[in-house]
């Protein structure tokens, strides 16, 4: 795994042992970043079900302003630990150890509001809608906030129902990335 562009690009990222966390491959990255574009500069990101810190520290790297992981996996959180450090990237970073699936409350007093938001959680076990939902209860969401969010293709998402549209979604062998917005 490495830094896919950006300033920070081809430094190697460290890689999980075994199968607990299932990072973004590169080249699905690569297609998740060429899509966003220049969206990512200037944005407070929020990287959820962080594992590895890939989709979050590629922002770093492509001109976000910060990152906020969040896992529950003690070896991830240390994986993400492991590569701010080793890119020089912990003043612009903040990891949280919080169960994503309770809810998000560890974000509602938080200082900025989230403009671009990673959202990869494990596949096949329906967490992706009902985490929209505590990110629209915590209101930590900028109004023009992204929410990119990987799932798997035979897990279709119901964004509509937790307040948020639709702008695109891809589909990557197993994998869908859907694009999705606040509902205004």
């Amino acid at each position: 795994m490495r830094i896919i562009g950006g300033a920070l690009r081809g430094r190697t990222l460290f890689s999980p042992k075994g199968l607990a966390i299932r990072p973004t491959a590169d080249r699905l990255r690569e297609s998740i970043f060429n899509i966003i574009g220049a969206s990512v500069s200037g944005t407070s990101v929020l990287d959820l079900f962080a594992g590895t810190g890939a989709l979050g520290l590629e922002a770093l790297s492509r001109g976000a302003n910060s990152a906020v992981f969040i896992d529950i996996s003690g070896k991830a959180l240390a994986l993400i630990g492991k590569n701010i450090t080793a890119l020089g990237l912990y003043e612009k970073a903040q990891v949280l150890r919080w169960d994503v699936r309770r809810n998000l409350d560890c974000l509602a007093q938080w200082p900025c509001r989230f403009s671009l938001v990673f959202m990869d959680p494990p596949y096949a076990r329906n967490l992706v809608v009902p985490t929209l939902g505590h990110l629209r209860a915590c209101g930590a969401l900028a109004q023009e906030a992204l929410l990119v969010v990987e799932h798997a293709s035979g897990e279709p998402i119901d964004p509509i129902s937790a307040g948020f549209s639709l702008d695109d979604n891809r589909q990557y062998a197993k994998t869908v990335v859907s694009f999705l917005r606040l509902a205004m």
